[in-house]
């Protein structure tokens, strides 16, 4: 494969530390959210990757849409990332409810199937992590 984009973020001092990328776009404090014992009050990993995921599903849906020929309205994508915890052991779930204006449910859900072989975050959590992904249509 042909690389043709690479993020480069440095994070000094790990959770309760300082993330920067090498284009100055993103430059933020992480911290330990309240709920495992940190201090909160700054993003944290997993949000980080909540907003990565669902801004990738979101635009995975729009080309599955273009492949399968459906035309769709707006597409919300809302990602729930679950750090798990038992006897010492740390995992990661995840929740991807999917909203797709203007189309209906079975319609949705197809597309959402298409989407988990394009999305390029869903590919590489696939068989790593629980994922649900939640199809909601109006």
């Amino acid at each position: 494969m042909e690389k043709i984009y690479e993020a480069e973020v440095t994070t000094v001092a790990g959770r309760n530390g300082h993330a920067k990328s090498s284009d100055g776009l993103l430059d933020i404090d992480v911290r330990f959210p309240k709920e495992m014992g940190g201090t909160g009050g700054a993003t944290n990993p997993e949000q980080l990757f909540a907003a990565a995921w669902s801004a990738c599903f979101g635009t995975s849906i729009t080309v599955a849409a273009g492949i399968e020929k459906v035309k769709i309205g707006e597409v919300t994508v809302t990602a729930k990332i679950d750090v798990l915890h038992d006897n010492g052991n740390f995992n990661l779930g995840a929740h991807l409810l999917v909203k797709i204006n203007d189309v209906d449910y079975d319609t949705a859900k197809k597309l959402v199937e298409v989407a988990k072989s394009i999305c390029s975050y869903s590919k590489a959590t696939k068989g790593n992590i629980d994922a649900i992904y939640e199809v909601v249509t109006n």
